[in-house]
């Protein structure tokens, strides 16, 4: 019975944390006067705050609700450090779970002299190293990565905005919209994790995997706060001025490659950024300078814009630096970054009482339920192409991808709606296009300079 004490205590942790989070959720929707109603939190903090600061009001909800998850993990690992459970107790289910999250594999010991530094691991089973590929290979395969990625997204845009646009009736012919974003989160990223281990069970990776599942969270809430600040940030500003801001993310993520991986670009690799993001510019400028908005751009809204640039920068770039530090595939990092998105976005709609209600929501609207599938579907498809794109060319390369999406779906969209391009926008379309060119010319060159180099060397001891 004594061995089982140390998992008592880890449950224990979990339930007074939860218990005592829901205690001051119930607290603050009393204070707010809708604990009687059928009213969620994030929609009393709206009715009961002006514009300017209902946001700020809004993600301490969902920074509160996110706190489920983290204050029971940091009370657990605090004491798994502390009791140096891994090394003491039975190997029970929570010990395996406890394991995996903190050392990536179970019945692994923790150091606990640098309890954050990876451990290294037994060394895996030989394996035949991955076959280089050639230049038309790598061409057909960006080729394939740009293609789905344009496919599914350019889809999952159009179905985004029908969802949160269009009117869904009832049985009683009653029409009403569907407002709670963060469930549609939740949809993609339950349906992007059960695609990702369905696919895993089917073909099984050759590696083990030994990352620590503790590493996808920080990938996770990078990813969930992004998607939050992009929304929030289309009440301040106007859309034009939000899609230039994604037209200039090329730079950011090349920024925040050099402070979390040391990464070292060449010269042509920040002119063809440089590039890429004036010609979007122009082209975005081109191609919305019709367009009537009525959003005034504020001091909140390019606040909430930076902050989506940087949380966005930093979940490419983390998910790079764990394709590099740990032996993982794509659908092992689809899985783990989506296991804990599902789990912040679940805790969230339970503590700011959104879940039961987008549930009855749905229940009552079976249109609503076939698109939120299909809206799923499409997110799912697209996260794989999102994390395969990554761990073949890079945070850059996929940046850049889908930068040009966001050519791509105005341009669709002039297309589809007979919108007018003026020259600026066709400028800018032939600026793009040649920073691409350029770029992808400069690397071949880059690589065929040092290959020539590391041919003359002379070898040591000659």
């Amino acid at each position: 019975m004594a061995k089982m004490v140390p998992d008592v205590v880890i449950c224990g942790f979990v339930i007074t944390a939860l218990l005592l989070i829901h205690f001051f959720s119930d607290i603050l929707r009393l204070s707010l006067g809708g604990y009687y109603t059928h009213a969620t939190l994030s929609q009393l903090v709206e009715s009961h705050s002006n514009k300017e600061y209902s946001w700020l009001l809004k993600l301490m909800a969902n920074c509160f609700g996110y706190s489920c998850v983290f204050v029971p993990g940091y009370l657990i690992y605090k004491y798994v450090v502390r009791t140096k459970y891994l090394e003491k107790s039975e190997k029970t289910c929570i010990y395996t779970a406890v394991s995996m999250c903190i050392t990536g594999n179970p019945g692994t010991e923790l150091d606990y002299s640098e309890p954050m530094e990876r451990k290294p691991m037994d060394p895996l089973p030989p394996s035949p190293g991955p076959q280089k590929r050639t230049t038309s290979q790598d061409t057909l395969l960006l080729f394939w990565c740009f293609g789905g990625l344009m496919v599914s997204y350019l889809t999952w845009g159009v179905l985004q905005e029908k969802i949160m646009t269009q009117q869904y009736f009832n049985s009683e012919g009653q029409p009403t919209h569907f407002k709670d974003s963060q469930f549609l989160v939740f949809c993609n990223r339950l349906s992007a994790f059960i695609c990702a281990m369905v696919t895993l069970r089917i073909k099984t990776p050759s590696n083990r995997h030994c990352t620590p599942l503790y590493k996808y969270s920080f990938a996770s809430f990078s990813n969930i706060m992004s998607a939050w600040f992009q929304y929030e940030a289309l009440k301040f500003v106007s859309f034009p001025t939000q899609v230039l801001a994604k037209a200039c993310k090329i730079i950011p993520v090349m920024l925040m490659g050099k402070i979390i991986s040391k990464n070292k670009y060449d010269w042509y690799e920040y002119v063809s950024a440089i590039l890429i993001s004036l010609g979007m510019i122009f082209f975005m400028t081109g191609s919305a300078s019709g367009s009537n908005t009525s959003s005034v751009t504020t001091f909140t809204g390019i606040f909430l814009l930076t902050m989506y640039l940087t949380c966005d920068s930093f979940t490419a770039n983390w998910q790079d630096e764990l394709f590099k530090n740990y032996e993982m595939s794509s659908l092992q990092m689809m899985a783990g970054v989506n296991l804990f998105s599902t789990i912040f976005t679940t805790t969230s709609l339970w503590v700011q009482g959104g879940f039961m209600d987008s549930l009855a929501f749905a229940s009552e609207h079976p249109k609503f339920v076939l698109d939120a599938l299909t809206i799923s579907l499409c997110s799912a498809v697209g996260q794989l192409f999102i994390f395969y794109t990554i761990s073949k060319f890079g945070a850059v390369v996929f940046t850049i991808i889908m930068t040009l999406r966001q050519a791509f779906a105005i341009l669709l969209s002039c297309l589809i709606y007979k919108h007018k391009i003026s020259v600026l926008g066709i400028f800018g379309i032939l600026v793009v296009f040649f920073a691409v060119f350029m770029r992808s010319y400069g690397k071949q060159r880059m690589k065929a300079i040092k290959k020539r180099a590391e041919a003359h060397k002379p070898k040591m001891g000659a």
